[in-house]
């Protein structure tokens, strides 16, 4: 008879971390003061909640949020989240509670308060905001079927950026700090909603108050948002932009300083010039790169393959008519030619061909019935057209309405653009296939729009956590084993949560608890950190 196990053991892993940094943000206290709520009724705090929803998030085991109590069965709850809450207690019902609670305050707003403190505590530089938007897809219908209701996001189909249009969808968009890429503000948006919009929705609610809460100056975005009505209501605030290419003024001015600039097709280069747009002075870069020219020529080569192929084939059933006098025929070619940007007929041709009533081989005198007239010649490839194309593709326009290139220069505005990826970044952390952004069962599109501000939330931490690492390794002059074992400054968030992989806190009957599997590597790091997160991870947490 195999006797019973006087201990256990609990899977703690790198969510200690995870809970030290929501502690240390005081992202639960915060959230707990602001949305008042009955705690001698409750077990479990809106901010508890919201705690064990970030952590399941970061958890990368790929969980629905009704599976959390599934989730914390092994875990250690009364280290991570509290003392006394148990893994049962994390249902349906809890967390469903608390999001409505989160949506009723307002998703928004309470993010912004977590965000404001979270840069100050973390002391970063807020003067710089890049905007983004993404989508992400659902399986439910929701209210896809009903009438836009105001405060409440449409999940209904429009354009797809995961590549299934055939489903309804929630837009989600971003503004991150430049530094560790950090949301400082995040709005669910339709489904359906168009960036032009959306960005221009963000700017006229918004950057007031990001100017005040954090000192944002410049936002940076992609070139959805340089149209004339977002630029017009940006008159107090300072931006950088790339240009579409679609602008008139866009291909004059590429066509009238690319030469100049792929003198050295191997190097880049630019220039600077002042315009006018949309009634704004503002100072526009043109830049060259040779990585451009090779992505340029790959994807136009590829295009006009695919449209000269096209062409042969209409010219050939354009040759294959029939037309009963010259001038008709002439006219045909004319227009053919007149609408070819790619390629021209030569030699050009019309040929007059005689036609015969009586079937078989016509005598030698025998007489034409009538006449049909075909058209005659070959396509020829114009290289012009495609070396400008090329040209035109191996460069792009940046735009910023600070003038003063003192306070400014053309080199930084290009670095600062270039950080667009930071916003980028972290929408491909939340698209992560083991993060729960694919898993939308919930009841309703108010509880979809706090998930938004959860996964959000979840982003925070990772960047932020990401950040305290980076910085204490590196005012202490330490490195983190990477994967080969070499010390780096700069470890992922994402590395250090795995080398962190096989902790667990064993339990003995008593107060008796032990650590297990921990390394100098980890111990280091911990100290660095500090106490609160070397107490989570000791005997006594």
């Amino acid at each position: 008879m195999q006797a019973p196990a006087l201990y256990k053991s609990q899977n703690l892993g790198h969510l200690g971390l995870v809970s030290a940094l929501y502690d240390e943000l005081g992202i639960g206290n915060l959230i707990d003061t602001v949305i008042p709520q009955d705690f001698e009724r409750r077990d479990v705090s809106i901010g508890q909640a919201v705690k064990a929803m970030v952590l399941n998030g970061l958890g990368f085991a790929e969980h629905a949020l009704y599976l959390t109590p599934h989730f914390f069965h092994d875990k250690p709850i009364d280290r991570l989240i509290a003392p006394g809450i148990k893994a049962e207690q994390l249902n349906d019902t809890t967390l469903g509670r608390a999001m409505d609670s989160l949506y009723e305050h307002g998703i928004s707003e309470i993010f912004s308060q977590i965000s404001t403190k979270t840069v100050r505590l973390l002391n970063l530089d807020c003067r710089i905001g890049h905007v983004d938007t993404t989508s992400f897809h659902t399986d439910g219908v929701y209210n896809s079927q009903d009438e836009a209701e105001e405060g409440v996001i449409h999940i209904t189909k429009g354009y797809s950026r995961d590549h299934r249009p055939d489903l309804n969808q929630i837009g989600l968009q971003l503004i991150c700090e430049h530094q560790a890429g950090i949301p400082i503000l995040m709005e669910p948006l339709n489904g359906n909603s168009v960036d032009k919009d959306s960005f221009h929705q963000l700017i006229r609610d918004h950057i007031g108050q990001l100017k005040k809460d954090v000192g944002l100056e410049y936002l940076i975005a992609d070139s959805a948002l340089y149209t004339a009505k977002s630029l017009q209501e940006m008159s107090d605030c300072l931006w950088i932009t790339r240009v579409p290419e679609t602008i008139n003024l866009t291909k004059e001015i590429i066509a009238a300083i690319v030469p100049d600039l792929i003198k050295t097709p191997s190097k880049s280069s630019f220039r600077s010039l002042c315009t006018t747009y949309a009634g704004i002075s503002q100072r526009w870069i043109v830049i060259y790169s040779p990585e451009s020219r090779h992505r340029a020529t790959k994807t136009i080569n590829k295009n006009w393959l695919k449209q000269t192929t096209a062409l042969q084939k209409s010219f050939q059933q354009l040759c294959s008519q029939n037309y009963s006098c010259q001038e008709d025929a002439d006219k045909a070619l004319q227009s053919f030619q007149q609408k070819q940007k790619l390629m021209e007929v030569t030699p050009e041709a019309v040929e007059k061909i005689a036609r015969y009533k009586k079937s078989g081989r016509p005598g030698k005198d025998q007489q034409a019935d009538y006449f049909d007239y075909q058209i005659r010649g070959t396509l020829m490839t114009l290289i012009e057209p495609r070396i400008q194309r090329i040209q035109r593709k191996s460069c792009y326009v940046l735009a910023t309405n600070q003038l003063n290139s003192e306070q400014l220069s053309d080199s930084e505005v290009m670095a600062l653009y270039k950080n667009q990826q930071k916003v980028e970044r972290g929408f491909r952390f939340l698209k992560d296939p083991m993060f729960m952004s694919a898993n939308f069962f919930l009841k309703s599109p108010e509880r979809v729009m706090v998930l938004t501000m959860i996964m959000t939330l979840c982003l925070l931490l990772y960047a932020a956590l990401e950040h305290r690492i980076r910085e204490s390794l590196k005012q202490t002059e330490k490195t983190f084993p990477n994967q080969k074992g070499k010390g780096i400054a700069n470890p992922t968030a994402r590395w250090v949560f795995q080398f962190f992989t096989g902790i667990h806190v064993l339990l003995f009957p008593g107060p008796q608890v032990l650590v297990l599997n921990m390394n100098s590597n980890h111990i280091s790091l911990l100290g660095l950190l500090g106490e609160k997160y070397e107490k989570l991870y000791s005997g006594s947490g």
